[in-house]
């Protein structure tokens, strides 16, 4: 199914999909792989405004932080196609402040957002799975967490019928043939060749019309 002028598409989640965004300006979409399906789109609208995009990522947001938000960020919004890329901090704030987040309880709360936005919209619904490219020390040690909670990302897509962007291979795939600071300089946030992968591969998953990722 192609993206029309009519879509207004709508990507919420954490400092990735924030990417820096003014959040004093509605328009705003930061300088991420939000922005780069955004001028991916705009380039290929053959002189039209192409459709509306909404960036409501905010910094630090861990699954249990889109809650209180989701009506007013996406609901309100009126979006048709809602994308969520929500998980390393869930994983990262146990290794850093000791706060756990349980991967049942994670599920459940990703779940009930994405069941809610299907009883509430007719929107397609999109889920980019959270990775890691460990650069620091200590970070191999993450997967033992974030291995489930991806699993768990892709069980809750499954159940509510929504496509999945797989950054989890995609980004680790091209980090055969580069070292992974190239594509995420703390294993975690994307460089801008980092999100240009995402935005390839969002593309290719939502965008039918789109070339492959690049490699």
């Amino acid at each position: 199914m192609h993206i029309t002028d009519d879509d207004t598409l709508l990507f919420i989640g954490d400092s990735i999909t924030d990417a820096g965004r003014d959040r004093a300006d509605a328009t705003s979409l930061g300088t991420g792989y939000v922005s780069e399906i955004a001028r991916t789109l705009r380039d290929r609208a053959a002189g039209s405004a192409g459709p509306r995009i909404v960036n409501r990522g905010i910094s630090g947001h861990r699954v249990y932080d889109l809650e209180p938000r989701w009506t007013a960020d996406v609901i309100d919004q009126n979006p048709t196609v809602v994308t969520v890329k929500i998980g390393i901090n869930d994983t990262w704030r146990r290794y850093d402040q000791g706060l756990v987040s349980s991967i049942t309880e994670f599920r459940t709360c990703l779940d009930r957002l994405l069941a809610v936005t299907a009883q509430q919209l007719s929107a397609r619904l999109v889920v980019i799975t959270p990775f890691l490219l460990p650069v620091e020390p200590g970070q191999e040690a993450w997967f033992e967490d974030l291995g489930p909670r991806t699993d768990a990302v892709l069980r809750a897509a499954a159940d509510n019928g929504a496509q999945v962007v797989r950054a989890d291979l995609v980004l680790p795939r091209a980090a055969r043939n580069r070292p992974a600071a190239e594509l995420a300089e703390d294993g975690v946030h994307p460089t801008p060749l980092g999100h240009r992968l995402i935005a390839d591969a969002w593309l290719s998953t939502v965008h039918a019309s789109s070339p492959d990722p690049v490699r």
